[in-house]
């Protein structure tokens, strides 16, 4: 039985965005709390050559958009990069879950050998549809969030694996 390319992509994106709002629902809390300026947190970063929290959620959300996107043959929706609060990131998020939410099987499935093309700075890359997922779209994801998560760590916030992997619920 082969997989689905659906069901390997956009309820996965959508479970990780939903795990990053409640990583971001705790951080706000933690900075009211520690009576932290909210942007502290929003502009921190792991070393000073790295993108700061609101730029991790900004390409993660850019990363499963256009996943979707590219994969459903679908305009890829364009946000502004402008956020700088968490209630402006929570609405980032919460827009990205809404599209991905338009997309379909039957706008996925069968697109593992699909054609896809993707210039990332100065480079342009090409991939096969299930490559592009496992190889580009899969690691870019994690990568971000990941970091976003340490980021907030490395300031205090208090977040444990299951916050990363399931929002603080039960997986």
């Amino acid at each position: 039985m082969s997989q689905s390319m659906y069901n390997n992509s956009v309820p996965v994106f959508i479970h990780v965005l939903k795990n990053l709002s409640a990583i971001l629902e705790k951080a706000e809390a933690s900075a009211t709390s520690r009576n932290i300026d909210p942007s502290v947190l929003i502009n921190g970063r792991l070393a000073p050559d790295m993108f700061p929290l609101s730029r991790q959620i900004q390409i993660a959300s850019d990363m499963v958009k256009g996943g979707g996107a590219r994969l459903a043959s679908v305009d890829n929706p364009k946000f502004e990069d402008t956020e700088g609060t968490f209630e402006e990131l929570q609405a980032r998020i919460a827009k990205t879950i809404v599209f991905l939410q338009t997309l379909t099987p039957a706008q996925i499935d069968g697109s593992e050998e699909k054609h896809i093309k993707i210039q990332a700075g100065p480079s342009e890359f090409e991939f096969k549809g299930l490559q592009y997922l496992n190889h580009w779209v899969f690691p870019n994801l994690y990568f971000h969030v990941a970091t976003a998560y340490n980021i907030l760590r490395h300031n205090g916030v208090a977040l444990g694996k299951r916050d990363f992997l399931s929002g603080g619920s039960s997986l």
